[in-house]
């Protein structure tokens, strides 16, 4: 910490935070030498179960790779972003210093949301109003272009799906071409546990180890499946609205909904929809494809 901070800087306080399935995440109060504190997290490239022997932190879901480098060239970006954003303190990409490959990041204000329903509306122009400044950054093409996490090689629906004719009709439409669009930079994991908020207000978007170069409609079709997994499909229709509304203007095309949700699905056995959770997910694959027809 001396290194990052001055020589008799001390750490007052570590704590773990939660969510994360790359990643290890620690809040840090660290004091340096004058007295000041400085308030950072500490994210760490964990190995999990069927990472790569020697992939020094670079986790795949198919061919998508999540390493530090990349969200270090994201943060980097991120730099002149008018949204709020983690800043890069120190990094240990290689796992020299710490057990693992790691980055020390400025921890910004605020918590997960917990949106009460009456609270909705404006939640979700504030989610929506937030992509505006990341897909208005320039060097994009910096980024690693987006890819789907399921290649669809094998077309393999949940475990425990009720309705598997829901399924293969998804299946259908996304090994169909993607529609064409620009490419501009994406967070590409964006959905509502990836944000911050304190008294009504997003304080932050955060985890960017997933940053690419790709349509804008990857990230509403991320945000929209997360809202409607946990709000119903109403929430996720009203994002879309707001997103249409504060962008002024913006079409649509299902095919990023049910892209995004087949994201969700295993290409072999290690990732799985949970058996209580199909009836949701059955039920919003169902509203977009009725919006196909």
């Amino acid at each position: 910490m001396q290194e990052c901070l001055g020589r008799g800087a001390e750490v007052r306080m570590v704590r773990p935070l939660a969510g994360g399935a790359a990643h290890a995440n620690h809040a840090l109060l660290v004091e340096s030498r004058s007295g000041s504190p400085h308030r950072l997290v500490l994210r760490r490239w964990t190995a999990r179960d069927g990472d790569r022997p020697g992939s020094g932190g670079r986790h795949s879901f198919g061919d998508v790779e999540f390493s530090p480098e990349r969200e270090i060239a994201a943060l980097a970006l991120l730099a002149g972003c008018t949204l709020p954003t983690p800043s890069l303190v120190a990094a240990d990409p290689a796992g020299a210093y710490c057990d693992a490959p790691a980055l020390l990041i400025t921890r910004l204000p605020g918590h997960p949301p917990r949106p009460a329903p009456d609270d909705l509306p404006e939640y979700l122009i504030q989610l929506a109003a937030a992509l505006l400044s990341v897909h208005a950054l320039n060097g994009a093409a910096t980024m690693p272009p987006y890819l789907p996490y399921n290649r669809l090689d094998v077309r393999v629906p949940p475990k425990h799906a009720l309705r598997p004719g829901l399924w293969e009709r998804a299946f259908d439409i996304a090994s169909a071409p993607a529609p064409q669009a620009p490419a501009r930079f994406v967070h590409r994991d964006y959905h509502p546990d990836n944000t911050l908020w304190s008294y009504g207000k997003l304080t932050g978007v955060v985890d960017w180890s997933d940053a690419s170069s790709g349509p804008v409609a990857v990230d509403i079709a991320h945000m929209r499946r997360g809202l409607a997994l946990r709000y119903g499909p109403a929430a996720a229709d009203r994002f879309l609205a707001s997103f249409d509304q504060v962008s002024g203007g913006y079409e649509h095309d299902p095919y990023w909904d049910v892209r995004s949700l087949l994201d969700l699905l295993p290409e072999d056995d290690d990732r799985v929809i949970d058996e209580a959770d199909v009836p949701r997910h059955e039920d919003y694959l169902a509203a977009l494809l009725a919006d196909l027809r």
